[in-house]
């Protein structure tokens, strides 16, 4: 049982980071900024724990400068009328600039960073995977199936005409969608933290590439997109650990299982 939990705990942060992405595919203009995101909240989460000495109060403070670059940086492209696309990967870009250059600022290097002050048990990095994951997945079902704003974003990328006529702007969905994206991928990133007790360059290692993919995988249902992760993340333990029992399995051939079991399900659906 404890395994099993485990496994589940392990895919947290790339189903909240692939809830986020769906809702920027809703909107019509999808998150691509969201592996940038994770590694730059990794960064200022344990960054900011450090400084206040709580992680609530870091993880906090994480997301909201998280929100507060996300929100700015729409509301400037909606101004601008400039490509999402373009913008969102200039954004990505962004995150991962900001991450270097503060490491370096801060702490003197680009590099691992660990402290003493910055240790958590596995246990308590588990069980806060479980519940934020738990939590945050049943309000993103809610709000996309039942919540007006949620209806309202979920046609803003296909009938964006439809909500002009009812007098609602498009392009406050749109920052919304990247907003709630930015929610989502920073507690990703905060996850892998705590995880790690410690902040690694590239923390992400994917995971926002990865979450866009979910979204296509699990055809835009969120509890299909969870399904999804979690096959995909239990392929990723099994490639990690069969070579204990079989040494012989080219070591390349595990490293491309996950991928290949996620090509399988595309197939099979």
């Amino acid at each position: 049982m404890t395994a099993f939990f485990s496994a589940l705990a392990y895919s947290c942060p790339l189903i909240l980071c692939s809830l986020g992405a769906l809702f920027s595919e809703f909107a019509g203009c999808l998150a691509l900024f969201l592996d940038g995101l994770v590694s730059f909240s990794a960064f200022l989460f344990y960054a900011f724990t450090l400084a206040t000495g709580s992680p609530v109060a870091g993880a906090l403070l994480t997301s909201l400068a998280a929100l507060v670059i996300t929100f700015a940086f729409s509301a400037l492209i909606e101004y601008g009328k400039a490509n999402r696309f373009i913008a969102a990967i200039a954004l990505n870009l962004l995150f991962g600039a900001m991450t270097s250059c503060l490491s370096w600022l801060f702490f003197g290097t680009r590099g691992v960073l660990t402290d003493e002050a910055f240790k958590f048990s596995a246990g308590a990095a588990r069980a806060a995977a479980l519940s934020l994951a738990a939590v945050f997945v049943a309000l993103a079902v809610v709000f996309l199936k039942f919540g007006r704003h949620g209806l309202y974003l979920r046609i803003t990328g296909s009938d964006a005409d439809v909500l002009k006529a009812k007098g609602v702007n498009p392009g406050n969905l749109r920052t919304l969608s990247w907003c709630l994206a930015s929610l989502y991928g920073t507690l990703a990133g905060i996850l892998l933290t705590l995880r790690l007790s410690s902040f690694v360059p590239n923390i992400s290692s994917g995971r926002g590439w990865m979450a866009l993919a979910a979204v296509f995988l699990g055809k835009k249902k969120p509890l299909r997109i969870v399904a999804a992760v979690i096959i995909f993340c239990l392929a990723d333990i099994f490639g990690a650990n069969i070579q204990n029992y079989f040494p012989g399995i080219p070591s390349s051939f595990l490293i491309s299982l996950p991928y290949l079991v996620s090509l399988l399900l595309i197939l099979v659906k």
